[in-house]
């Protein structure tokens, strides 16, 4: 009996320090993005949600272009247009959603070659211009008798003498005058250098090419102008006061496309990228020594 006394009393002992012990959910699998939503399902529409750097899908909002999303993503333009069926003139509208990364049943992953080499057969928003021997602005052959366009005043082109250099298939130029305040950084947000003035002071295209975004819908540059050169090669101008070129319009090397403003410290600089591919490379590799 004394033994059946002592069983019940560890027992007693036993569960006492069991209701005692502090009480731990079990374990629970946060499936979360980075961000800290819900993973989307399969196949449903994940807008401006990644992982990573770059998001699967982005709208298109209101003065975005196919170049100004590709350049905002770090993407080459002609991969986002493959990847969306986008054709010539690669014209995109306002709610429209575009993937930022090929389709999962593409057969092929390379990037198009178009078929239309010419510039001006790419216009972002428009058709392409039936008369390219009569472009806005004027396109004289001989630069230094080239006319300002009419919102620069009295403000002319630079000397046709200006130092040039032949890299990628372009003629490069100098976009401004000044000192290198602030030099590549392949670790930066925004990869480019930066070139000091005077508010006011003219930028210039740093080659021939057509305007393929004019605007301000990149969070981090002010007024932004971005030219392409060519199918791989695309030159940008940031922190503007005032622009003087429009999307579509064909600029000629060292024609002023717009005034130089301040940055986000109000110091007087045109912040200037160059890309590759739809990647940023150091510009000091492309323009001529000084």
């Amino acid at each position: 009996m004394r033994g059946v006394t002592n069983v019940l009393k560890l027992l007693a002992i036993a569960v006492f320090l069991v209701a005692c012990a502090p009480w731990q959910p079990a374990p629970v699998e946060d499936r979360r993005d980075s961000a800290g939503s819900a993973s989307p399902q399969a196949g449903s529409p994940a807008r401006h949600r990644a992982s990573g750097p770059v998001p699967p899908f982005h709208e298109v909002g209101r003065g975005d272009t196919l170049y100004s999303i590709a350049f905002r993503y770090g993407l080459d333009w002609r991969s986002v247009a493959q990847w969306n069926r986008i054709q010539p003139p690669y014209t995109i509208r306002p709610g429209q959603e575009l993937r930022l990364s090929a389709p999962p049943d593409a057969v092929a992953t390379t990037r198009p070659e178009p078929s239309r080499p010419s510039p001006a057969s790419r216009e972002p928003s428009s058709p392409p211009d039936p008369t390219p021997a009569t472009p806005s602005p004027p396109r004289d052959t001989t630069p230094a008798q080239r006319p300002a366009p009419a919102s620069t005043g009295s403000a002319a082109p630079p000397a046709a003498s200006a130092a040039t250099r032949d890299v990628a298939g372009v003629t490069w130029r100098w976009p401004t005058t000044g000192n290198i305040e602030r030099r590549f950084d392949p670790a930066a947000t925004r990869r480019g250098i930066g070139i000091a003035g005077e508010v006011g002071q003219l930028v210039l295209a740093a080659a021939d090419g057509q305007v393929v975004y004019s605007g301000t819908a990149l969070i981090g540059y002010g007024e932004l102008i971005i030219i392409k050169h060519s199918d791989t090669m695309l030159s940008a101008y940031g922190h503007n006061r005032r622009r003087l070129v429009t999307e579509g319009d064909r600029v000629r090397a060292g024609q002023p496309i717009a005034e130089m403003g301040m940055n986000e410290s109000q110091r007087a600089l045109l912040h200037f990228e160059v890309r590759r591919n739809g990647q940023p490379e150091d510009p000091m590799a492309f323009l001529p020594p000084r």
